[in-house]
């Protein structure tokens, strides 16, 4: 590079050093001003991603850059949650982190009906409402409980199976009404008053 070229490339880097030297406090780090240049110099290893040799083995990092030969990336704001730069501005994130500088908490999948992400001892996992539970908050709670194979399909609500109604499916259905005060305690099947007796307690025991 003729020696004119490499004078205007420094004055350049000198002028983006300013910006640097102003910027705010954990910016990428750069040589000091008032730094002696070696048109000559030599680094071994070469400086990276732009960086200029201003001394034997000193580099002048470009923005963004920094290390002995500018071979690591800087990210302002810093990479949280034990991300990585991987070049200027761009973070690679650890599981459970996203946005540009992996400050987001992310859940696999997302957090459902009205659940939030959150960290937990550093692990992300869902909190959910009062009325939901489950690992994405995807699992209805009924505090009656649902009973004889009912299924709770919402917050207190249970789909009974056929022959059962009720808020818990407690409650038993006989197609055709228990007769004579029987009382319907399975889908079909009535429980008699004495002295009746039959599939619908139609039956009467004669007394002899």
């Amino acid at each position: 590079m003729p020696h004119s070229a490499v004078l205007l490339a420094v004055s350049g880097a000198v002028l983006a050093l300013c910006g640097v030297c102003v910027a705010r406090s954990d910016a990428p780090r750069g040589v000091a001003l008032g730094f002696v240049f070696d048109p000559k110099a030599q680094c071994e290893p070469q400086c990276e991603h732009g960086g200029i040799c201003i001394r034997n083995n000193t580099c002048f990092c470009s923005r963004g850059y920094e290390g002995e030969t500018c071979q690591f990336a800087t990210c302002y704001p810093k990479c949280k949650n034990g991300g990585v730069c991987l070049r200027p501005g761009k973070c690679r994130c650890q599981p459970g982190y996203g946005g540009r500088y992996c400050h987001k908490v992310t859940c696999d999948g997302g957090c459902w009906n009205g659940g939030e992400c959150s960290a937990v001892n550093g692990v992300p996992r869902c909190i959910c409402p009062s009325s939901w539970t489950g690992a994405r908050c995807q699992e209805a709670l009924c505090p009656q409980g649902c009973r004889n194979g009912g299924l709770c399909v919402a917050p207190g609500i249970c789909s009974c199976p056929d022959g059962w109604l009720g808020g818990a499916c407690h409650t038993a259905v006989c197609a055709l009404p228990c007769l004579n005060g029987g009382k319907c305690i399975a889908p079909g099947k009535c429980r008699c008053r004495p002295p009746y007796s039959g599939a619908r307690c139609e039956d009467k025991k004669k007394s002899y």
